[in-house]
């Protein structure tokens, strides 16, 4: 079963700038699930700003598979002090289906290939604190019909105890979704049967990716 993994909450990208001796770092970072979607928003920084130096640009996507696709480039910085420094940083995050672009106004001084390093990593990881996670995993999914009159009480309790309710759907009863890791079931299984004194029965509704918020990184 494929391993979880952290990934942006948005596609939106959360932006930052920063200014070093005179030049403009912008820094995007967006949820992107394959390489189109990563090199569409580097097309889409390089149009909204079309007079800037460079767009060097760094992403790991595909994150379900084994071996993730990563891509990083310099954009015509010197080599190695943009565009994989900046892949590090998204490495160290551990997170994936992940974009980072960082456009350069160049201000005149040039800051020498330490500096370059810095300032591309620093960019990238202040802006990357700033994004909204999920933890994406496959899990379980279950029903559950309730009475409406218990469904409030029992809903609190399953997730009190670390059960996800992904939805509710309302007719003549409640009907919820649940989903926890498949290891799980005989525990969930016991808490639905105590929280509703046995008259709750799960019945079984497959595995699927399963998107849990996390917040941000520490």
């Amino acid at each position: 079963m494929p391993s979880p993994y952290l990934l942006p909450a948005s596609a939106d990208p959360v932006t930052g700038e920063v200014e070093i001796k005179r030049s403009r770092f912008i820094t995007w970072v967006a949820r992107t699930g394959d390489e189109d979607a990563a090199r569409a928003l580097i097309d889409l920084a390089r149009e909204t700003y079309p007079d800037a130096n460079h767009h060097c640009s760094a992403f790991i996507v595909d994150g379900a598979a084994a071996n993730p696709i990563e891509r990083s480039s310099d954009d015509g910085e010197p080599s190695g002090t943009a565009g994989t420094p900046m892949l590090d940083v998204l490495r160290g995050s551990g997170v994936r289906d992940i974009t980072a672009v960082v456009t350069r106004y160049f201000g005149g001084v040039k800051l020498g290939a330490g500096g370059l390093v810095h300032a591309y990593s620093n960019a990238v990881s202040e802006t990357l604190g700033r994004v909204a996670l999920v933890r994406r995993e496959v899990k379980e999914r279950a029903t559950l019909s309730l009475p409406h009159a218990e469904a409030g009480r029992i809903e609190a309790e399953l997730r009190a105890r670390g059960i996800d309710v992904l939805g509710v759907e309302y007719g003549a009863s409640a009907l919820y979704t649940l989903a926890f890791a498949p290891e799980e079931r005989e525990r969930v299984a016991a808490t639905v049967a105590a929280a509703t004194h046995g008259g709750g029965e799960l019945r079984g509704a497959g595995h699927d990716w399963v998107e849990v918020p996390v917040g941000r990184l520490e």
